[in-house]
This record gives C-alpha cells, sequence and structure tokens, in this order.
C-alpha cells in the first residue's frame, strides 16, 4: 500500500510504477557532450539533412580549398546593422556570409559536426530529394562566381575562376583541304566516361579522343563551301588551380528506359600528369 499520509515515502507516488516502466538501457542513448566534442586535430563534420549528402560532399571539398576559404574570409559582411536590441545573434543574409560561417565552424568549432541548414534553405534545396551533384555543383559556382564579380577586391572578384576555371578548344580538320578551325571554351570540369574503364588516365584519354565527323554528321567546311568528312578533337590549352573532374556513374539503360548507376572501381595515382594530355601554346 501506498503511504499517502508521508511525505518522505516515495512509494507513496507510485515509485514502483513509474520505475518499472523505464528501460535501463535507454540511459545509454542520452547524448553524452563529451561525445560531441571534437578531438584534437580531427576535422568538423556536417549534418545530412536528409538527402544533402551531395551538398556536404561539396562544402567539405571547398572549405579545404585554402584560396577559396580565405578569398571568401575577405568578403565583408552586405547589411553590419543586422545585430539590433531584440536581436544579437549573427544570421547570415547572403550566400558569401553563409559560406564564411560555414566555413568558420569548420575550422574552429568544438563540436563533431555542424548543422548546415541555414545554408541549404539559402539555396531553396529540397532536403527530402536528392539532387544531381554535377548539376548542383555547376549551378552553384556560376552562382559564386557572379556574386563574387561586384567585389572591389582582385584577390575575391575572380577567386572561383583562378581555382576552378580552364580552357579546352574543339578542334576540327577538314579531310578534303585540311584547314583546321578552332572554338575556344572555358570550363569548370570535365565530364569523363567511366563505362569500359579502370584507370582514370583511360578515361581523360577517351574524352580528349578524336572523333569523326562523316556521313549525315559531315562537317561544313568555311574552306571547301560544303559538307566534308572531317575528324573533331578537345584539346587542352590550360588547367585551373583545382582541377574538377567528374565521373559521370549514371547511364541510360534502353532495357528499362531508366537511369542505372556504374558502381565501377576508378584507380587513379596520387600524381596526376596532364602534360602529355596539354597541346602547347
Amino acid at each position: 500500500r501506498n503511504c499517502r499520509g508521508n511525505p518522505n515515502c516515495l512509494v507513496g507516488i507510485g515509485e514502483h510504477i513509474w520505475l518499472g516502466e523505464i528501460d535501463e538501457n535507454t540511459f545509454h542513448n542520452i547524448d553524452d557532450p563529451n561525445f560531441e566534442r571534437r578531438k584534437k586535430n580531427a576535422f568538423v563534420g556536417l549534418t545530412n539533412l536528409g538527402a544533402t549528402c551531395y551538398v556536404n560532399t561539396f562544402l567539405q571539398m571547398w572549405f579545404l580549398n585554402l584560396e577559396l576559404r580565405q578569398a571568401l574570409y575577405l568578403c565583408p559582411v552586405a547589411r553590419p546593422e543586422y545585430v539590433t536590441a531584440e536581436k544579437k545573434d549573427y544570421e547570415p543574409q547572403t550566400i558569401c556570409e553563409h559560406l564564411q560561417y560555414l566555413f568558420a565552424l569548420l575550422q574552429n568549432s568544438k563540436r563533431r559536426y555542424i548543422d548546415p541548414s541555414g545554408f541549404v534553405k539559402a539555396l531553396g534545396l529540397d532536403t527530402g530529394q536528392q539532387q544531381d551533384a554535377q548539376e548542383f555543383s555547376k549551378l552553384f559556382m556560376s552562382l559564386l562566381e557572379d556574386t563574387l564579380s561586384s567585389q572591389k577586391n582582385p584577390d575575391v572578384c575572380d577567386i572561383v575562376q583562378k581555382q576552378f576555371c580552364g580552357e579546352y578548344a574543339y578542334v576540327t580538320v577538314c579531310n578534303q583541304c585540311g584547314r583546321e578551325s578552332k572554338l575556344i571554351s572555358k570550363f569548370y570540369e570535365l565530364e569523363l566516361n567511366i563505362q569500359g574503364h579502370k584507370q582514370l588516365s583511360d578515361c581523360i584519354t577517351e574524352f580528349l579522343k578524336e572523333e569523326k565527323l562523316e556521313g549525315d554528321n559531315r562537317y561544313f567546311c568555311e574552306s571547301c563551301q560544303s559538307k566534308q568528312n572531317a575528324t573533331r578533337r578537345i584539346r587542352l590549352l590550360s588547367l585551373p588551380g583545382t582541377l574538377n573532374l567528374q565521373l559521370m556513374r549514371f547511364v541510360f539503360d534502353r532495357q528499362t528506359g531508366h537511369k542505372k548507376k556504374l558502381n565501377a572501381y576508378i584507380e587513379f595515382s596520387e600524381l596526376l600528369d596532364l602534360g602529355p594530355f596539354m597541346e602547347d601554346r
């Protein structure tokens, strides 16, 4: 019987009932502050918000680019008046400020991981839907380059081009007269087909291989003033400070009518020599 008249008796509040309902194993699931603390010299992680692992991958890659990180730290805060009597906490307002804030936390946080929700929300990304990583990289680099172009500091305004932009040329040679035409274009990544390959160098070789323009795909030669058989290839003219190689792991499956992922391993050495692939200028 409960001793309801005795305030010093724990049985009086039904201790045996609520203690019996507690699984002692649940105590081990309580967050330990020491577990959340980053170990010395360890990297800071990023929380996956559902299907945002592709965003986190690029954020970590961009953070580890010291030149890009230092340039972003030099960007002035767009609206320093965000601090008011009612609102004292810092909230990033622009894409550059969101990157500054995340990079500062990745560099200095004492926690094992941080939450990139503000950055993802600012971009309007759906956290529950997996997006194409290559497309995200292209669109965000374009947005960042456009945003930084208004900066007066030369170390900031063209950092995206310095670090990620290279040049290649589409070179077409007429088989009839030998006339060579060249179309120079900028690139921020090289999209490499991996199907049937095991070495990264083989993927690059295929990307740069010569293509025959014949039949319905013949080339209109300005010199001959008619369509002629020709060859076309890509020649690398200059490389960026950071070369972005995108491995095309998704291909169209004609049998199913859907995309399928290629899980093949691609080997590469620590030192990638692209000298043999470059055109002498």
